[in-house]
């Protein structure tokens, strides 16, 4: 049984960090599960959390500032004893993998998951794009509704993925992988906060339901 209110953070280095808080908001209000989302900053710690959630921006940015502030060693060390949930979502997808093809700035990663990840894959700004995808875990609201509409920008892809427990839950129109799970981390190179359709945050809030001690 889940004891007290789930706690969820965004990390809030870059990107779309209000878009995250609001849609979970949105997603605790309109669920029975009580909790709170609040903004985590460099200097915070996440003692607290139940959830993280890594937002999209400048990988390079968003790495430097989160082994600087000690951050990454706390994220890695309670993702490791599974008392952590991690969503990370295009640039925080980038964060979670094992490795990266061209790693010319010199990212850190946080080795989270079995994936290998090259950066901008499908373009620059201006080639961003929505695509409604199919995910099979999505049946939320509208039974046998699982399509998402999904928004790319600046997007990585994922090449490779490998390792125990890895469950891809949803691949582009070129069967490429855009949305993976490994226990209690899920990864997506596209922005579901931007989408105005709560279901994945919805996912996400369960996963770490599922994980509370």
């Amino acid at each position: 049984m889940v004891k007290g209110p789930l706690s969820v953070g965004v990390i809030g280095i870059q990107g779309a960090v209000s878009e995250h808080v609001a849609m979970m908001k949105q997603v605790f209000s309109g669920s029975s599960i009580d909790g709170v989302v609040r903004v985590i900053k460099p200097s915070d710690s996440l003692s607290d959390c139940d959830g993280v959630i890594l937002p999209g921006g400048e990988s390079t940015t968003i790495s430097r500032v989160l082994h600087s502030s000690g951050l990454s060693e706390e994220l890695i060390q309670r993702a490791n004893d599974e008392s952590l949930v991690i969503m990370g979502t295009c640039a925080g997808c980038i964060l979670l993998a094992w490795s990266l093809i061209d790693n010319s700035n010199d990212v850190t990663l946080l080795k989270l998951m079995d994936m290998e990840i090259e950066r901008n894959a499908y373009g620059r700004q201006r080639e961003s794009f929505e695509q409604n995808i199919t995910i099979d875990c999505l049946e939320l609201k509208e039974k046998g509704n699982t399509v998402f509409p999904a928004i790319f920008i600046r997007a990585p892809v994922i090449k490779r993925v490998w390792g125990k427990d890895m469950e891809v839950l949803a691949v582009d129109a070129e069967n490429q992988p855009i949305m993976i799970q490994q226990n209690n981390c899920l990864a997506l190179t596209f922005h579901p906060e931007l989408s105005k359709d709560p279901r994945i945050h919805h996912y996400f809030l369960r996963l770490v339901k599922s994980y509370k001690k």
